[in-house]
């Protein structure tokens, strides 16, 4: 049971970020005994990749402070991320055994891909709102994020499970306290339009 929450947590946090757990997961796989993957998901552990996913992470972490880079960054990352939890989520230890390969992996592709949806989506609200200078603040936020993430689904996994609900709660709320605020507007609109005729 653990192993999901684990896989979850790696995959949400592939979508704020697609190379930071990956790196996570194979460097922990390849010098400690806390997590083991088995094949073809150890290849996260040989020395070559994971040197290719730093260069990666180095280049998305530094593509992601800048305005305007980052939308271009989040289109590409559209691909990559979904992706990246996708191989996440079938890599967790036991969890390929337990389920069926493909539901691994399309659970990993919408954990991901949900979490990179909101974040895409917030990204260009931040730009317009701050100038672009909030933009280097909320993507260091992301970057500590994904790694707290990545870490706590690997050594916490329940409290991982926990917090990725209670974001997922409070991100829902605040899209519906929006949209009615939306909706209020409107229909305030029209009922002084009709006023005025």
């Amino acid at each position: 049971m653990f192993e999901i929450f684990t896989a979850f947590g790696l995959s949400a946090a592939a979508g704020l970020n697609a190379y930071l757990p990956l790196l996570v997961v194979g460097l922990l796989a390849r010098y400690t005994d806390l997590i083991s993957l088995s094949a073809p998901w150890d290849a996260l552990e040989n020395p070559w990749v994971l040197g290719v996913l730093v260069v990666l992470l180095l280049i998305e972490m530094t593509v992601d402070k800048f305005p305007m880079a980052d939308t271009v960054n989040d289109v590409l990352q559209t691909f990559v991320r979904p992706v990246a939890g996708a191989i996440l989520f079938a890599a967790s230890a036991s969890v390929i055994t337990d389920i069926h390969p493909v539901l691994a992996l399309i659970c990993g592709i919408l954990a991901a891909g949900a979490v990179h949806s909101v974040k895409a989506t917030a990204r260009p609200v931040v730009t317009a709102t701050t100038g672009g200078l909030g933009n280097p603040v909320v993507s260091l936020a992301e970057d500590v994020a994904a790694l707290t993430i990545s870490l706590l689904a690997i050594i916490l996994p329940a409290l991982t499970a926990a917090a990725i609900v209670v974001v997922l709660i409070w991100a829902w709320r605040k899209y519906r306290r929006r949209r009615m605020a939306k909706l209020a507007g409107r229909r305030s609109g029209e009922i002084n339009r009709r006023f005025r005729r």
